[in-house]
């Protein structure tokens, strides 16, 4: 049996000391219950440290701040799960960490308790925060990112930033089906609204341009709008990112209410036709679509958030978060359809132009540009000479011409000359008598 160097203090008889949380992990536990007010060990688990092979390493921490009286349990969930929430002492802490980080800590939850019966008031952890914590916690443990606060006035469930993962902002609405379809459709709409606003600031031409016909806002640039004065740029065409994840329902509910989703909502997901002259054109404008992309709670706790468990609207197949976010039909695909719809245009408009070329009615040979231009340009044709000659041949032409010109000067500025069969001093031009 272990003894202490004093003599009058058995340490076995002493209270075992709970193991002492270290700084790092004691900063990202009241961390995250600064964020998400209340959370289970298991989903503190995810959301601190997903690299670990279960959540006794968190319980053991959440002990050790019990003990510094920074954090308590508020209740105990049907399934025997404890609910932790910070204690003023510890929202105190929390907040300090996070704040510098532009984070908002979540309110406190008070401590207050029934005068007459003793019981605790307002502990409560309700089925739609544990699957706000929940989905949270699945997206961390896949590395696709964190919440972060804002001052959003739509107020998404989260708020999900995990740029190393191709996903720089991405605003999430947890349902558990307690939200008709329809309901889902106007919060929907409401994004793609705030996706279309300008900033109380913007210049007075803008503003004047938007107010004066009701597409004009489609060609403010997103820079523009203020929506990105609250968040960052997606790296993807169209407005902010949102993503529909259901809990705690039925396979058959979630297929009807995305159905849903895609008819009623199309007009705020959907992209458009590109307005261009160019032909054989397949790729779709998303420049003014909300980029909307569904999964369930189920799935991600089953196969994980990084795997292929979500569905963008307008496609039939679960794919990969950042795949499903992706536009393979979208601009990228516009502008190798419209350099090649170029360059054959650019082809066929030689090939046109080359059967007007002119051709020299003396030599037979083409004009060249240079020819066909001094021929056609208005106000200088005259100099070029005969439109129907090319260069050389005209300058043949016009060497004949005066050539021929010439001779007939010299011709008719020579004397005549005298007549053969007539004798000189013949008098009146007899004829010679023969011999």
């Amino acid at each position: 049996m272990p003894r202490s160097d004093n003599p009058h203090v058995d340490v076995a008889r002493q209270p075992q000391h709970r193991r002492t949380s270290t700084g790092p992990r004691r900063r990202e536990l009241l961390q995250a219950l600064g964020i998400f007010q209340r959370a289970t060990p298991d989903q503190l688990w995810k959301l601190t440290c997903p690299d670990n092979q279960h959540d006794k390493l968190v319980r053991d921490n959440l002990l050790d701040l019990e003990d510094h009286q920074l954090v308590r349990i508020e209740l105990v969930r049907e399934d025997q799960r404890q609910v932790w929430v910070l204690t003023r002492r510890g929202h105190g802490e929390a907040k300090q960490l996070l704040e510098p980080k532009g984070i908002r800590v979540s309110a406190l939850r008070e401590e207050k308790y029934d005068p007459v019966t003793g019981k605790l008031l307002g502990a409560s952890y309700d089925d739609h925060a544990a699957a706000v914590t929940s989905t949270a916690a699945e997206l961390h443990s896949a590395g696709i990112g964190h919440r972060l606060g804002s001052g959003y006035v739509q107020r998404a469930d989260l708020v999900v930033r995990a740029p190393e993962a191709g996903v720089p902002v991405l605003l999430m609405e947890i349902d558990r089906r307690s939200e008709d379809a329809h309901e889902l459709v106007a919060k929907l709409r409401r994004y793609w609204e705030w996706g279309r606003l300008l900033p109380k600031d913007a210049d007075k031409h803008t503003v004047d341009l938007v107010r004066s016909r009701p597409d004009a806002i489609d060609h403010v640039d997103h820079e523009q709008r203020l929506w990105r004065r609250v968040y960052p740029p997606t790296g993807r065409e169209g407005l902010v990112l949102v993503a529909f994840v259901f809990a705690d329902t039925t396979e058959a509910k979630v297929d009807n209410t995305v159905a849903v989703l895609e008819e009623a909502g199309r007009d705020y997901w959907a992209p458009r036709r590109y307005d261009t002259y160019h032909r054989g054109i397949t790729a779709w404008d998303y420049g003014q679509a909300v980029p909307v992309v569904v999964t369930t709670l189920e799935q991600m706790t089953e196969h994980g958030a990084d795997a292929a468990v979500w569905r963008r609207l307008g496609r039939t197949s679960e794919q990969t978060l950042t795949a499903a976010l992706d536009n393979p039909d979208g601009e990228a695909l516009y502008r190798r359809q419209a350099a090649r719809a170029e360059a054959e245009e650019e082809r066929h408009r030689a090939v046109e132009r080359e059967a007007r070329r002119p051709v020299c009615t003396r030599c037979g040979e083409k004009f060249t540009d240079q020819r066909w231009e001094e021929t056609t340009t208005p106000g200088y044709a005259w100099e070029a000479g005969s439109p129907s000659m090319c260069r050389d041949c005209y300058a043949d032409y016009l060497a004949d011409r005066e050539a021929a010109a010439g001779a007939a000067r010299r011709q008719a500025a020579a004397p005549p000359e005298p007549e053969d069969d007539q004798e000189p001093g013949s008098g009146h031009g007899w004829f010679r008598r023969r011999p």
